[in-house]
């Protein structure tokens, strides 16, 4: 009988982990969340960029089916909801050329429409997560030319 409660007790004190063992893990797994932290924050930022080049082409190819509908690009007036309501001056129009509205850019702000554009027939912009022009980064400009 007395065996089997020592036995009992060594179970007993082996099946836990000290409270010396645990800092050790926490400060093992805090050492590795600040070096791989900012590294993975850092490909998040990239990963909006790319998300708004997408969604970038995806509208220049609405654009491209509308103006085989149409005849024309929309008006800066009309701009990218034109896409997706038919405009009053629109003969041929065969929308709507978007699954659904026109979405915003991965920071929440409206793309920019300009029609003629500066760089190509029409320009697409997003100015990125700071919204205004310029930037490097996070903070740079994502547009169609």
């Amino acid at each position: 009988m007395k065996a089997q409660s020592n036995m009992q007790r060594r179970r007993d004190r082996q099946a836990g982990l000290t409270l010396i063992e645990l800092l050790v893990v926490l400060a093992i797994l805090s050492l590795l969340a600040g070096l791989i932290g900012p590294t993975v924050l850092n490909q998040l930022g990239g990963a909006k960029s790319k998300t708004a080049k997408v969604q970038i082409k995806d509208l220049e190819n609405a654009m491209e089916m509308y103006k085989l509908d149409v005849g024309r690009y929309p008006s800066n007036s009309d701009g990218l909801d034109a896409l997706i309501h038919k405009p009053g001056n629109a003969d041929g129009w065969n929308g709507p050329y978007l699954k659904s509205k026109v979405p915003a850019d991965p920071w929440n702000n409206e793309y920019i429409y300009k029609f003629p554009g500066e760089r190509s027939s029409f320009d697409i912009i997003s100015y990125g997560a700071d919204g205004s022009p310029g930037g490097d980064g996070e903070n740079a400009d994502v547009s169609n030319y």
